[in-house]
């Protein structure tokens, strides 16, 4: 099985106006082509655990934390560069965020065309992303601006740029959040779709388990304990 991202005893502590939160994820890999679910409350640890594997937040330890790419490159992101780690998130890594993250000021097929400018080597290729346009029912709303889109259209168009770019996975942050029920069950099953067609890693973090339920390859999530006065502690767990 191939791997994009291999994690074993990474710990991540934080701590602000003497409360303190500690993140322990004894072992979490996620292989290529996979869609791989993290659930959970407001406060559990998910968008700390995000911000990891989005490559801007640094463990305090670890003693495995590398992403491969298709091509065979194995990096160690423990004592990265603040430069390093930014190259390796613009070539490998793409983002989907609650409210899509579009840039506000780009049409969607400037969106799409700015994902595939950032990774011209890797990028899919412009018929396939032409494809990929009618595929998600974006051809009709190609010159219109984020904000004159639906939330459901918004997240479509950001699956889009993200796919566009070719990424080894894409990391969707509560993408379903301000969408009803039946477009929520399309955006996953678009990601779905991506994940087996296009050979990219999809990791979704939601609060809704019955969003991934039997469909997720695996899901995750926190087990919390309270320690002392102010100390919060959370175990990343698999549970399917």
């Amino acid at each position: 099985m191939e791997w994009v991202y291999q994690l074993r005893n990474v710990i991540v502590e934080r701590s602000k106006g003497g409360a303190s939160f500690r993140l322990t994820i004894p072992e979490f890999h996620i292989p290529r082509g996979s869609f791989t679910a993290i659930v959970g409350q407001s406060g559990c640890g998910k968008s700390t655990l995000l911000d990891i594997l989005g490559l801007v937040l640094s463990p305090s330890s670890a003693d495995t934390f590398n992403l491969i790419s298709r091509y065979g490159e194995s990096f160690e992101i423990p004592g990265k560069s603040a430069k390093d780690l930014a190259q390796i998130r613009r070539h490998h890594l793409g983002y989907i965020l609650q409210s899509g993250g579009l840039m506000p000021f780009l049409s969607v097929a400037g969106n799409i065309l700015l994902a595939r400018m950032l990774n011209p080597k890797t990028a899919t290729d412009p018929e396939k992303t032409e494809e990929l346009v009618f595929r998600l029912g974006l051809e009709d709303h190609l010159k219109k601006k984020p904000s004159q889109l639906s939330g459901g259209q918004r997240q479509r168009a950001a699956i889009a740029r993200a796919v566009a770019q070719n990424p080894e996975i894409i990391l969707a942050d509560e993408p379903t959040g301000s969408v009803d029920k039946y477009t929520a069950a399309k955006i996953r099953d678009l990601l779905l779709q991506c994940a087996r067609e296009q050979d990219i890693a999809v990791l979704i973090v939601t609060h809704d388990e019955s969003l991934v339920s039997g469909i997720a390859d695996a899901t995750y999530s926190f087990e919390l304990a309270q320690g002392g006065e102010g100390d919060l502690r959370s175990v990343l767990r698999k549970v399917a």
